[in-house]
């Protein structure tokens, strides 16, 4: 339908052409009959070479008409032909294409009217998109706050009522040992079985709350973040703890990773290490920041880190996705060490930058 619709086109220049033609050329023919006072059958029966000049007339009109009407006709199809692709690529939703000059007349007018229309969907389009970005952050922000939120919940609901608990348990079975004097091994062996299971399940309540703190910083800097979860678990946990931090100066992101990191590596502390102390040591110096978690716990061989804990894994994987490396060095029976460094690019400093 749309190959017979632009041959119509064509085909209509060349009837209107050649008629035109042939009215001007009978129009010649009556002018010269009437000024020169000829005889119509002198010049019907005049010719050239043995063809009627009559005939040479018509047939050059005939051949003008339909040459101007094919060309015109073509000139007009080609130009229809752009316009209706530049439309059928608006259609399957090519925006960015763009309807090349087709002239100064009203074809050319809709070509121009055509590319406006597509800037203006494509901003459009342009538009949803972003608002569809913004939406699907904030899905995500709010995502992140509810879950934090419970988080939150759970961690003071577990502090308050099963952490108490097993404190109390803990408590009461070293009452009764203590008070205990006649009973036999079996009994006061199972009772101290008892404590070390209520010791062992708080070192987990603990570890189990140090994750459920909030994983990002909440608009705090790393060394407030860090010195406020230590002074915490330092009030929590006997354990001596101590801790040197600076002011790191690195960006947002890098913070809560690091941030992540010290909670996963304490977490690995309280639940498998059984150490009395443990030091935290945060710095920077030759553009590089380097983190230190040690322990004097129980260790491990070092031939077992592949198949250790996922708390391992994951400390390695937070120091890679920031550029970082993260080395972890332990001896059974003599401790742990968490060796994290990360580089310092110059647009990290913020407003240490020089």
């Amino acid at each position: 339908m749309r190959k017979k619709i632009l041959a119509n086109i064509q085909w209509r220049a060349i009837r209107m052409t050649t008629g035109i033609s042939l009215l001007l050329c009978a129009a010649l023919i009556g002018l010269l009959l009437f000024y020169y006072q000829l005889d119509p059958v002198l010049l019907l029966s005049s010719g050239w070479f043995g063809i009627p000049f009559i005939l040479i007339l018509l047939l050059i009109s005939l051949a003008v008409g339909f040459a101007s009407g094919y060309m015109y006709g073509n000139h007009l199809k080609t130009r229809i032909d752009k316009l209706i692709e530049s439309i059928l690529k608006f259609e399957n939703g090519n925006f960015s294409y763009r309807v090349p000059p087709l002239g100064e007349d009203e074809i050319g007018l809709a070509a121009d009217q055509l590319n406006e229309m597509a800037k203006r969907v494509e901003l459009q389009v342009a538009s949803l998109q972003k608002l569809s970005n913004e939406r699907a952050e904030w899905q995500v922000q709010m995502k992140k706050s509810v879950i934090s939120e419970e988080r939150q919940r759970l961690a003071r609901d577990l502090h308050d009522a099963v952490s108490q608990q097993l404190f109390a348990i803990s408590m009461m079975t070293s009452a009764v040992l203590e008070n205990l004097k006649e009973a036999d091994d079996k009994t006061v062996k199972r009772i101290r079985m008892v404590e070390n299971m209520a010791g062992e399940a708080q070192n987990e309540m603990r570890a189990l709350l140090l994750h459920l703190r909030p994983v990002t910083l909440e608009g705090k800097g790393l060394k407030q973040g860090l010195i406020e979860l230590l002074n915490e678990f330092q009030a929590k946990q006997p354990m001596d703890i101590e801790w040197d931090i600076q002011d790191t100066g690195v960006s947002k992101g890098v913070e809560d990773h690091l941030f992540r990191i010290v909670q996963e590596a304490l977490s690995n502390v309280f639940r498998h290490s059984k150490a009395s102390k443990v030091s935290v040591r945060l710095g920077s110096k030759n553009r590089q920041l380097q983190l230190k978690v040690i322990d004097n716990g129980a260790g491990f061989t070092m031939d077992k880190v592949k198949t250790s804990s996922y708390g391992l894994h994951s400390i390695k994987e937070r120091a890679s996705e920031v550029g970082g490396v993260a080395e972890i060095i332990s001896v059974e029976g003599k401790g742990t060490q968490i060796d994290v460094k990360v580089p310092i690019f110059p647009e990290e400093k913020g407003e240490n930058r020089q």
